[in-house]
């Protein structure tokens, strides 16, 4: 499961809660037959993001080798350590980078290893991403910040790597919540989506879970 944080360059920067990703948003749906578990499609996304916007970067603690849950594998390989690259253990180093990186008109894609330790980071994505468009009378954004964090219990991870924190950013003024089960987590859209677990519906359960919600 994951959750990424977005801020985006003409609105409120936004929360995005996913629980998995694809990158059927750069293909034809009709055309997209893969199925992937989670990992492997958001490592997809990733390749997508780098390879489709030279301005993009990902990073994090163990990002380089390819990340506690192999999401980034690959990556530094092909697109270089300059782009794909690890970060010190600090959290709020991590996200206070991703913002200044993202106001510089880049793609900053940071990764928190879990939710859990996204409170360190707090202070920087509630005081800073979320207000940042705002405090500079919009002059200034970090339109291009995503925020990749797993979130909640997997059954062995304990009370430091099972929390679902997200709550706590529903309620911050410049942070919002979407959940539209739709393409790829927000990397090439204007807002953030969010998906079902585990799995991309087709078409069909989509139309069966819209009956479903009608007829309740």
């Amino acid at each position: 499961m994951a959750m990424a944080l977005r801020s985006l360059r003409t609105r409120a920067s936004s929360i995005v809660l996913s629980r998995g990703l694809s990158s059927s948003s750069l293909q034809d749906p009709q055309s997209q037959q893969q199925q992937l578990n989670l990992f492997s499609a958001i490592n997809q996304a990733l390749h997508i993001a780098l390879d489709t916007d030279p301005r993009a970067y990902v990073f994090g603690e163990d990002v380089g080798f390819g990340g506690v849950f192999r999401c980034t594998t690959g990556l530094a390989d092909r697109f270089g350590r300059h782009r794909v690259f690890n970060t010190p253990l600090c959290e709020q180093g991590i996200a206070g980078f991703a913002i200044g990186l993202a106001a510089m008109g880049n793609r900053a894609i940071a990764e928190i290893q879990f939710a859990d330790y996204i409170f360190p980071a707090f202070d920087q994505i509630v005081n800073e991403a979320a207000k940042f468009r705002y405090r500079s009378g919009n002059q200034f954004n970090c339109g291009g910040l995503t925020i990749r964090s797993p979130y909640g219990a997997v059954g062995h991870g304990g009370h430091y790597h099972s929390q679902s924190p997200e709550s706590f950013f529903c309620h911050v003024p410049g942070l919002k919540l979407e959940a539209p089960v739709a393409r790829v987590c927000g990397l090439d859209t204007p807002f953030p989506l969010v998906f079902e677990p585990f799995y991309m519906p087709t078409k069909n359960k989509i139309l069966d879970a819209i009956k479903a919600t009608v007829n309740y």
